[in-house]
């Protein structure tokens, strides 16, 4: 694909500007980079855990909903035992969080993420990523590539488009994108009230 292609192929999906910690670890010129046959190969053990945790729970509250009224209590126990998990699992992910190679994000989304460093990274560069999603107590680990580098003020924002992720992590993106934007909204309407009072 071109740079224009892989630009436009970045935009198909929503984004949101918002700040997330990520580590962005250069590959070297003779590193491959996986397909996503052979991506769990390379990635650590607590993302995989912590996908397939993602999956389960998902799966565990769909039966619930066939029970009616007597689920509602049910289902709130299994939320507040999820949420315990969660927070545990948050704790796990955080520990594969390396100083030395994070950067905040700009904005992120399903098609990639934007990061903002203190020098310039060269147009095709390929990276080993990992993102991390407070709000959703996960972390996603995959591969990207430098389609962007523009200097703002002091610093640089990197684009990176994914090149390499697994399909569950790219909607796990979309949908914390999506969540986020509506936590960003309430927040806004909630202002707005507050003000016009």
């Amino acid at each position: 694909m071109s740079i224009e292609e892989k630009k436009a192929q970045f935009d198909e999906y929503f984004s949101i500007v918002h700040s997330i910690n990520v580590n962005m670890r250069p590959l070297d010129v003779d590193e491959a980079v996986p397909d996503e046959e052979h991506i769990e190969d390379a990635m650590p053990y607590a993302f995989r855990i912590a996908s397939e945790m993602a999956a389960i729970e998902a799966q565990a509250l769909r039966p619930l909903r066939n029970l009616g009224d007597h689920a509602e209590t049910l289902a709130e126990f299994l939320n507040l035992q999820s949420r315990k998990i969660d927070l545990m699992m948050s704790f796990v992910l955080h520990q594969q969080d390396d100083p030395g190679l994070r950067h905040k994000s700009v904005k992120f989304g399903g098609g990639g993420v934007v990061i903002e460093t203190s020098s310039p990274l060269e147009i095709g560069l390929k990276a080993e990523l990992k993102l991390f999603l407070d709000a959703e107590a996960a972390a996603i680990f995959c591969y990207g590539e430098v389609i962007t580098c523009e200097q703002v003020e002091d610093s640089y924002h990197i684009a990176f488009i994914f090149n390499t992720i697994r399909e569950q992590d790219q909607e796990l993106l979309v949908r914390a994108s999506l969540h986020i934007q509506t936590q960003q909204l309430r927040k806004r309407a909630k202002e707005k009230k507050a003000g016009s009072e």
